[in-house]
């Protein structure tokens, strides 16, 4: 099975954005992936006061989005927007998988908000405007059992142990990571999360500056099951290959067999 891992620098142009990730896909299936993954808020990253009205997820973001796939052949899995959320005063952030026919084959909602206080350097609290998920998603793409989350969800390993013990192979990471947090810490989770899992990691990440006062890390990578940087973007925005290979995925899980050996 084949994989791309989508990285972009989404900023305050939605048409631009869109437009930008549309090429990205058209590469991805150019390059024969089967599964095409973009990064966390694809379609705006920008000040507040501007961000598009939150939609349902048979809006236009998701029409876009299932028209490329089915007009492309290859499953989507369209990184995140504003969802329509339980309140006026919150939306949900929201991936939307598209199967190759373009049919909606599993959405999430990130469970993890980021609410940080980090004197001098960030002050973001996610939860101001956005409402928690509440589920754990796992759906079959081709050979594969792809779990979903987004972004800081990355630093809660019992979101990904749930979707291994419920047969996941592949975990699938949509973000825009910080620099600040980024050089330190993105890089030994996502192999963390792929060794205690044994499962293939596939992150997609923002890159580059945004507005107001954003930078991300980028370092769009796929892991795979024993913890090896298999394939990683470089800075700019563009596609990443990689070829999961799930007779290896087995052989891991056999002779090191740590999901089988669990006692909690």
């Amino acid at each position: 099975m084949r994989v791309a891992v989508c990285q972009l620098n989404a900023r305050d142009d939605r048409a631009e954005n869109l437009r930008v990730a549309r090429g990205l896909l058209e590469r991805a299936a150019a390059g024969g992936a089967d599964l095409a993954v973009l990064p966390e808020y694809v379609d705006y990253l920008g000040r507040a006061e501007g961000a598009p009205k939150p939609e349902p997820i048979d809006g236009e973001f998701a029409t876009f989005f299932a028209d490329a796939a089915r007009e492309l052949g290859i499953w989507v899995h369209a990184g995140s927007f504003h969802e329509i959320g339980p309140d006026a005063e919150h939306t949900y952030n929201t991936t939307l998988v598209f199967d190759r026919q373009g049919g909606l084959a599993g959405t999430y909602r990130k469970i993890h908000l980021y609410d940080v206080e980090i004197p001098g350097r960030v002050s973001y609290h996610e939860s101001a405007t956005v409402a928690p998920g509440t589920g754990t998603t796992l759906l079959p793409v081709d050979e594969a059992m792809v779990g979903l989350s987004i972004c800081y969800d990355l630093r809660f390993p019992e979101l990904y142990r749930q979707l291994a013990i419920d047969g996941a192979t592949v975990l699938v990471v949509p973000a825009a990571f910080m620099l600040h947090t980024g050089r330190d810490h993105w890089e030994p989770l996502l192999r963390a999360r792929a060794i205690e899992n044994q499962c293939y990691v596939l992150a997609a990440g923002q890159v580059g500056n945004h507005d107001p006062d954003r930078t991300c890390f980028g370092r769009s990578m796929v892991v795979d099951p024993w913890g090896t940087v298999v394939a990683l973007a470089p800075d700019v925005v563009g596609v990443t290959f990689a070829d999961l290979d799930f007779a290896r995925l087995a052989e891991i899980r056999a002779t090191l067999p740590s999901l089988a050996n669990r006692r909690l």
